[in-house]
């Protein structure tokens, strides 16, 4: 019999806690014990159900959500990746289905529907409630991206005329029905936005004042059109915990709430990393697209550097006698080009992510290349200290040693120029940096880079 309670004092971290629920739900369910994994279930919060779920093995994973009640199933499927919600509703029955995705919220709703097929969806609206289905084609005829596909149309609107006391009957009304009440918008007969106010400070006023004497009139806001991007920086700018979404005729359409925006925020930064890594950037889970698609998404960079190297094979073919004179050359070939794109690479890196985080601006673009080529400068002198005792003590030549040396100090000079300037140089010419700079930096280092070497060599060597 597998233990199904654990003293919080012997869980050293919430991890180790959705650890443990899982492996006793799969042992559980091994035996054929169901009422034993609804117990296991009770006390524990949908997150992490919904993640213990989706590490069962799929054949458990549908009779685990059976075990939930109705209200929780719904908060559970919610925090379920879209993969798993897909594969729930191919073992569901239709009526199954639609009991759970007529009580989803209209965003997360939404945010199904994108994954799933366009014959599945269209069954699936036709058969929604009224109201479900009118919230929901609201959302998918928005632009992907925007604030209007993540918004959500549960809110609690107010009229200037009501009173404080009109106004908490209407919160306890609407409630349950609503994404949030700590922030109440209010708007006229048109639906304009006109005001917003906190429930501190509804619950907090006259009962018999009304909601235009106590709300405040300069209302921050986005439009449906807002990319969603933007629509983080302002809720992480002002630590809202909900922004109101307006049409173009600023009539309040719906509300962005903070837990869509973690969501957006972990979303664009995969896409940042993905582009830095010259990745195609796409909605789907990397490490569950097929191999082709996979490949596809990496091979188009990739091609690019490899016809754009042979320009390093010219610069070589066309300083052959230095190599063939001094062989001992070619070995540090490869250390000064991988150092030189390492030390681009880290320059840009900071500035890629600094033009994304509007912490660095255009016009600050000459400070930021000095400040990166004083950088430079000082990691070039470093590293060529080092690297000439090291290339002296393994070829005990001391002009090869230098020459390595002061061509290291020079590549990371320009690695460190070119990687803080092509981030700026392509973000005014309204391309993607993070996937522009990366391929064009290791290019230039490597081209130019073997050009220093072999000219420094050259030069020193007296060849």
């Amino acid at each position: 019999m597998v233990e199904t309670r654990q003293s919080s004092t012997q869980i050293n971290s919430r991890q180790e806690l959705r650890d443990l629920v899982r492996s006793q739900l799969q042992a559980l369910l091994e035996q054929e014990n169901l009422p034993g994994a609804k117990a296991l279930l009770v006390p524990v919060q949908p997150v992490d159900i919904a993640e213990a779920i989706e590490r069962l093995p799929e054949t458990m994973q549908a009779i685990a959500f059976r075990l939930l009640s109705k209200d929780e199933a719904i908060e559970v499927y919610e925090h379920l990746d879209s993969r798993v919600q897909q594969a729930l509703i191919k073992q569901f029955k239709q009526q199954e289905v639609l009991d759970i995705v007529d009580q989803m919220s209209p965003d997360d709703r939404a945010r199904l529907f994108d994954e799933l097929p366009a014959k599945v969806v269209r069954r699936l609206i036709e058969q929604l409630s009224p109201t479900e289905r009118q919230a929901t084609t609201q959302l998918l005829g928005y632009k992907a991206n925007t604030a209007g596909r993540i918004m959500t149309p549960e809110y609690i609107s107010l009229k200037e005329e009501m009173t404080v006391t009109q106004a908490l009957e209407r919160i306890r009304r609407l409630a349950n029905v609503t994404e949030t009440i700590y922030y109440l918008y209010v708007t006229d007969a048109a639906r304009h936005l006109t005001g917003i106010l906190s429930l501190r400070h509804l619950v907090t006023a006259q009962t018999e004042q009304t909601i235009g004497e106590i709300m405040t009139r300069e209302v921050v806001f986005v439009y449906t059109t807002t990319d969603q991007e933007e629509v983080a920086e302002i809720i992480q700018h002002y630590d809202f915990i909900a922004l109101p979404v307006v049409d173009t005729e600023k009539r309040l359409v719906g509300i962005v709430t903070v837990d869509d925006v973690i969501d957006v925020l972990e979303q664009e930064t995969t896409e940042d990393i993905y582009t830095l890594g010259g990745l195609q950037a796409g909605g789907d889970n990397y490490f569950q697209t097929n191999l082709l698609s996979v490949a596809r998404k990496r091979v188009g960079w990739l091609l690019i550097l490899l016809v754009t190297n042979t320009a390093t094979s010219a610069v070589i073919r066309g300083q052959e006698d230095v190599l063939e004179r001094v062989v001992a050359l070619a070995a540090f070939i490869p250390l000064l080009i991988d150092t030189g794109g390492n030390v681009g690479a880290q320059s840009s890196t900071v500035v890629i992510r600094g033009l994304n985080t509007k912490d660095v601006r255009l016009d600050q673009a000459l400070r930021i290349i000095q400040r990166e080529a004083s950088a430079g400068l000082l990691l070039g002198l470093m590293l060529g200290v080092v690297v000439t005792i090291w290339a002296y003590f393994l070829q005990g030549n001391l002009a090869v040693a230098l020459s390595v040396g002061i061509s290291l100090l020079a590549i990371a000079l320009l690695a460190s120029v070119s990687g803080s300037a092509l981030p700026f140089l392509f973000s005014s010419l309204k391309l993607d940096p993070a996937l522009m700079s990366a391929p064009f930096i290791t290019t230039a280092v490597d081209v130019v880079g073997v050009f220093i070497y072999l000219s420094v060599a050259r030069l020193i060597l007296k060849l």
